[in-house]
């Protein structure tokens, strides 16, 4: 599906492949020869979205950006099945595994892999050449490297990136208290652009 979101219309090249299953939404950009499969979503909610020739979005993955964060995606970049991808960068040669997820603010070097399940978290800077193996997680700039079971070191540098804040515009809240409430209506207002969405085909 193509759909006009705030009167941006998606941009796709001739020579690209779109699923009739997929939604293509807003200020999309998809460049020569690129593939996006079945049940995809690319949504721009707020900012562009760039992709770029002979890249290949496999089934089910979710590509969005967001007021603050746009998503830019060179050539020749493969993205896994089920990988979410939000207000991120991505250089040439990259390859996204299945279920791997890249968050707002950061960027992928030339020839880098994130493997299954590999997650780069905010503002994260990932050099070229660069891996993130299975159920990983990348953080920090330049990125530093943990497993699942680091935690404690993990949040050490995650805690001081506050994501709620950064992503929501919402402080971290007290220890006991919640801050769903101010997110859930940050959300709401913001999703509330799309109920004139204008449906293009597919």
């Amino acid at each position: 599906m193509i759909i006009k979101h705030l009167d941006k219309i998606p941009q796709v090249h001739k020579t690209a492949y779109v699923a009739q299953s997929a939604t293509i939404c807003g200020d999309v950009t998809i460049g020569k020869n690129s593939r996006i499969m079945h049940n995809s979503s690319i949504v721009a909610e707020g900012s562009s979205i760039e992709i770029g020739d002979n890249c290949i979005v496999l089934e089910n993955a979710v590509i969005r950006s967001t007021a603050k964060y746009s998503t830019s995606i060179c050539n020749n970049v493969l993205i896994g099945p089920n990988a979410h991808l939000v207000g991120c960068s991505l250089e040439e040669c990259v390859f996204i595994a299945t279920g791997a997820a890249i968050f707002h603010g950061a960027r992928i070097g030339y020839n880098s892999e994130v493997r299954i399940n590999g997650i780069v978290h905010l503002k994260t800077l990932l050099p070229p050449n660069s891996m993130v193996p299975i159920n990983w997680i990348a953080v920090g700039n330049p990125a530093q490297l943990f497993s699942p079971d680091q935690h404690e070191q993990l949040w050490e540098i995650q805690k001081e990136l506050n994501f709620p804040l950064s992503v929501y515009g919402v402080d971290r809240p007290a220890t006991g208290e919640s801050n769903m409430q101010e997110i859930t209506e940050y959300y709401s207002k913001m999703l509330s652009s799309h109920k004139d969405d204008e449906f293009l085909g597919v």
